[in-house]
């Protein structure tokens, strides 16, 4: 009988040419299902064997691609940053639009917060058949990356939190020109003080959004003033908060910018409360164009993002990149609109 070494370095070599788990199992001295947990992500799995497995998957170039060829699952996943808004619902269209018309099943879910393990979601994606992922406003770790590069599981990026390694697809939209459009038409009107409620400070969208704002003051010759900007998290709340705010400075805004409808709405309950009418005391402009702005009394004008447009082109490139096609390229950044409806109107004349 060979000893174990020897046997292990023969199996090796026998295999080498086809790179099967077997022979990564038999060149790393464990069993077929260690190195099947190591593949799919389970962390039941000692670090020191995990790193070995590893590193001769690797090292032998082993991946799940060959097997994704021939035996497809025909699901996709598509994880939100959070599933509590009508912004997801237009997203989640539009991918479903693309994969109904590719005989494709969508696996919806949400990114836990706050967990200890944070490439724990990218886990659980690569624990069950999936032919690839689009993750939408969240910001995505370098583990996590790593994990799901190492599943070889195809990803794209929607709208990303963070800024994305530049090889790394993504789709989002012209957000800075958003902001510029929707203060310049404010301006148009006559307002010189102009608020903004833009969303969470460290996303790429909000930072976009309000850099927008500030050049188009900036071009008027409008001194930027930080006292009237605020960052929310694109919810209800945060433009009801946000908006409170700001209509209570002692000298509050004739305008306000929300960076989303949904602040927007919120927004309109705050001045609600103090007695304003929009547009005759408050001019509004939102950004999103979700299909109740145009039924909110009065209807918001605001900024147009093509979201279910986004969502069908993050499933395009998805699916080039599950069939190998070369993507035209890894950044898409789709148009955005000012639909102007009745929210917005001239400042009132301040009575001597």
């Amino acid at each position: 009988m060979l000893p174990r070494s020897n046997a292990v370095s023969q199996a090796a070599r026998r295999d080498r040419g086809r790179t099967t788990l077997a022979a990564i199992a038999a060149e790393a001295g464990v069993s077929l299902p260690t190195v099947s947990k190591v593949v799919n992500g389970r962390q039941d799995v000692a670090p020191a064997t995990r790193a070995l497995v590893e590193r001769l998957l690797h090292e032998r170039r082993y991946t799940r691609a060959g097997i994704r060829r021939h035996r497809r699952s025909g699901l996709i996943d598509l994880v939100f940053n959070g599933l509590d808004s009508p912004w997801a619902v237009e997203i989640l269209r539009g991918v479903e639009e693309w994969a109904t018309g590719h005989s494709t099943a969508v696996a919806v879910s949400a990114v836990r917060h706050g967990n200890a393990r944070p490439a724990s979601w990218t886990s659980g994606l690569a624990s069950h058949d999936t032919d690839g992922v689009i993750l939408v406003t969240s910001e995505l770790t370098g583990s996590q990356l790593e994990q799901l590069r190492q599943a070889d599981i195809p990803l794209v990026v929607l709208d990303p939190g963070n800024p994305p390694p530049p090889d790394l697809p993504s789709v989002g939209a012209t957000n800075w020109a958003g902001g510029l459009a929707a203060t310049e038409h404010l301006l148009s009107l006559g307002h010189r003080r102009i608020g903004a409620i833009s969303g969470p400070a460290d996303y790429l969208c909000s930072r976009a959004r309000t850099d927008g704002y500030r050049s188009a003051l900036e071009r008027a010759g409008v001194r930027f003033d930080p006292e009237l900007v605020r960052n929310g998290d694109f919810q209800h709340e945060a433009g009801f908060a946000c908006g409170g705010e700001l209509l209570g400075l002692p000298e509050p805004p004739t305008a306000i910018f929300a960076g989303s409808d949904q602040q927007a709405f919120g927004l309109y309950e705050a001045a609600r409360q103090r007695g304003l009418r929009i547009p005759q005391d408050l001019s509004v402009v939102g950004f999103d164009d979700l299909p109740i702005s145009q039924w909110v009394p009065p209807p918001l004008t605001t900024v147009r993002q093509p979201l279910d447009e986004m969502g069908r082109a993050a499933g395009q490139m998805l699916g080039d990149l599950i069939e190998g096609r070369p993507l035209h390229s890894s950044r898409i950044e789709l148009f955005t609109e000012l639909i102007i409806r009745e929210s917005t109107a001239a400042p009132v004349p301040v009575s001597s």
